[in-house]
């Protein structure tokens, strides 16, 4: 124990100026100066920081604090500076200084006036720091932003494995691990991989009291998120997209709707993401749309909500973006826009990496799906993923305020033990899900789990069913997911206690956003979806389309129909801006719906929702420019997608875009080179005659196979070019 003069609380107050402790940080102080491994979990906001610099400031010697982020390692310097009146109390070695520099640091270091160090774990691995370091008298080791050593965290970072065996060439100190989000899984990951499985572990809670959740399905997305922002004018937002394509597009449409938007990703100059970061700081913007490389470090206290445009890959990834909200403790509204499809898109970005981390993004989206289709109280199973146990639900988020239906659980309870039990608990709850469904997977069949008794003994329930069981099984800790191999379930002390004594406990039926996304109707104010318009659009459409010769969705299909009845277009400006319409199908089919529409308005007194008249933009992009000019000129499209570094599905989306916009397109050389003319005959016959919706999934079923989805979607854009555009 190091031997202070005066009570702990004096140094706070002498260093930074504060008269109390936060949390549990006086424990964490005085468990590092007793010079123990520490374990240090707390929520961001929690004063993770003080842990270390105070400890480091009264301990003999240098601490060695190892961040990812060379800003986060300048700004904590310069932190440290403004409370010392020397400012070699605290320095950084990373790329960023000259070798002169270089040298100043570790001269400061030997003299003993650096009391912290901040390095990057790519810089602590270079032999001549390692060299050095070994001269000097380390206090401590730091490992800040802990979770980046373990694969199962939702920011891996593959230098952090070598933090411990350089520390042994360094030489002991002891060591402690900060983060802000982990689970279990990461915890131990940590932990084992420092090499401290023996450290004093201190978890602060993760409830944030004052944070809203909300899952909605995504539909309307734009529509949606323009609405809000409105309703919350003036208000401080963010906005997470995936990717880099849809931040652009998303902050450009939110531009032309009035809204005071910039756009923040990793491909942008270093000076212009700066420049859009400060003008959200300084509230000269309202929200920026941004991928996950916004946020960390950023100290924006008063934002007010944050959306997720896509689902993001994992729970820790959500919970640290939401956490961005209400950090004054005031209002923070997390908003999250879910598809299933999304899903699926992500699970197809994995194809191609190594298996091991296939497996593990896998389920980590897993996770995810569960707490987005979950009827639970959101915050009780946020909790719940990072090993904290909420006992009452919160009150404060979408399914605590619109309960879900519920049914007695009991008997489903007990046929899913028996199944876990049968099946030696170790597998997964989707296996589990197939076994008691009576679905013969291949993971089924290769563990003869179909020869099973409990297997299909509850095939009156699908899958889903299933699944949604376990999840609340989880949360009442009937069962818990193992550790060492994550994802597996278990029966608890309390599983096996239910099992010889089984009590009734209440299960919420799940959310089905599928079926939400296939029956969305907005539901607020005027522009709730108009039955009556609707049918008679419908009637409309079913004229033109018998007098065009055309199946009805070549004219409008059913979502712009849709869109008609909230928005209610009175002119051609207005009909392209109608989901899936655009310039070209504005003026070749609208004005005969326009006529209808502006007499209903009339007839009925509808007062038209003009503000919430989304605008859209045309899209600009310069490959799109370039994949016009490219038609025009007969270049092999094959050859150009080849330059531009994606595959021909890619190119084919680009140019059904363009086409769905209302331009007219003109493939039929590549065509020619593909298909014989009685082939291309064939399938346009089908989308002119047969489809009764653009469907390619349909198309191929029609076929037999007999065509390729390349083949069959190129003739689609020729069909909607020709006539629809």
């Amino acid at each position: 124990m190091i031997k202070l003069k005066y009570p702990l609380h004096h140094y706070l107050k002498t260093h930074f100026g504060f008269d109390t402790f936060k949390g549990n940080q006086e424990q964490i102080i005085n468990n590092l100066l007793e010079q123990n491994d520490t374990f240090v979990l707390m929520p961001t906001g929690g004063g993770k920081s003080l842990c270390y610099q105070l400890p480091a400031l009264l301990m003999e010697g240098t601490a060695v604090v190892i961040s990812p982020l060379i800003a986060l390692m300048k700004n904590q310097v310069d932190a440290m500076r403004g409370f010392s009146e020397d400012d070699g109390v605290a320095h950084f070695i990373n790329s960023s200084l000259t070798k002169g520099e270089i040298q100043k640091v570790k001269d400061h270091i030997l003299d003993g006036r650096t009391k912290l160090l901040y390095v990057a774990p790519e810089s602590l691995t270079k032999d001549e720091n390692i060299e050095f370091l070994r001269k000097a008298k380390v206090s401590f080791y730091a490992v800040d932003e802990a979770h980046c050593i373990s694969e199962w965290g939702h920011d891996f970072r593959p230098e952090y494995r070598r933090i411990r065996p350089i520390i042994d060439k360094i030489g002991r100190a002891p060591i402690i691990a900060l983060t802000a989000t982990a689970t279990p899984k990461v915890q131990h990951d940590i932990q084992k991989n420092l090499g401290m499985l023996d450290a004093v572990e201190f978890k602060s809670s993760f409830r944030r009291h004052n944070l809203y959740y909300e899952i909605r399905p995504k539909v309307n997305t734009d529509r949606e998120i323009i609405k809000y922002i409105k309703n919350n004018e003036g208000k401080s937002g963010i906005i997470y997209c995936l990717s880099r394509r849809k931040v652009e597009e998303l902050a450009e449409v939110l531009q032309v709707n009035g809204i005071k938007a910039l756009a923040y990703h990793a491909g942008m100059e270093a000076s212009k993401r700066s420049t859009n970061q400060d003008m959200f700081l300084q509230e000269d913007i309202d929200v920026i749309v941004a991928t996950i490389a916004f946020g960390m470090g950023i100290d924006k206290p008063d934002v007010r909500y944050v959306i997720h445009y896509d689902i993001p890959k994992s729970l820790e990834g959500y919970y640290q973006e939401t956490g961005r909200a209400g950090r004054d403790g005031g209002e923070g509204k997390c908003i999250t826009f879910y598809s299933y499809k999304d899903i699926l898109k992500l699970e197809k970005f994995m194809q191609g990496k190594p298996v091991s981390e296939q497996e593990i993004g896998k389920q980590l989206l897993s996770d995810v799906v569960s707490y987005a289709e979950s009827s639970v109280c959101r915050v009780i199973q946020l909790l719940k993923y990072f090993g904290e146990d909420l006992k009452e639900p919160c009150g404060n988020c979408d399914n605590c305020l619109n309960p879900k239906e519920h049914f007695e659980g009991k008997e489903y309870i007990v046929e899913a033990l028996n199944a876990i039990i049968s099946v030696r608990q170790e597998f997964k709850p989707d296996h589990i899900a197939n076994v008691l469904s009576g679905v013969q997977s291949a993971a089924v069949k290769s563990f003869r789990h179909h020869q099973l008794e409990t297997f299909g003994s509850g095939s009156d329930k699908d899958t889903r069913f299933w699944q949604g069981v376990i999840r609340q099984m989880l949360i009442h800790n009937l069962i818990d997911k193992d550790i060492v191999n994550y994802g597996t379930v278990h029966l608890t002390e309390k599983g096996y206690e239910y099992l010889k004594k089984p009590y009734d406990i209440k299960l919420y039926k799940e959310h089905d956003y599928e079926e939400d996304s296939d029956n969305a109707v907005l539901d607020s104010g005027p522009n709730v979806l108009d039955p009556e318009l609707f049918e008679m659009l419908k009637s409309l459409r079913k004229k033109i389309a018998k007098e065009k010769k055309l199946m009805p969705w070549v004219i409008f299909q059913d979502p712009s129909l849709e869109d008609m009845t909230m928005q209610y277009p009175i002119t051609i400006e207005e009909m392209q801006n109608i989901s899936g319409v655009g310039p070209g199908k504005a003026k070749r089919y609208g004005e005969p719906f326009i006529e209808l529409i502006r007499k209903y308005v009339e007839d009925n007194e509808i007062e038209r929702p003009t503000d919430l008249v989304v605008k859209s933009v045309v899209n600009k992009s310069g490959l799109k420019v370039n994949i016009i000019q490219i038609i025009d000129r007969k270049v092999s499209l094959d050859e150009f997608a080849d330059s531009k570094g994606i595959d021909m599905l890619e190119l084919i989306s680009e140019i059904e875009a363009i086409v769905n916009f209302g331009t007219k397109v003109n493939i039929d050389y590549h065509l020619d080179q593909i298909l014989d003319k009685e082939n291309q005959d064939e399938i346009y016959e089908y989308f002119r005659t047969e489809a009764e919706s653009d469907s390619i999934e349909d198309a191929i079923k029609a076929f037999e196979d007999d065509y390729s989805e390349e083949e069959i979607r190129l003739m689609r854009i020729k069909f909607i070019s020709d006539m629809g555009n």
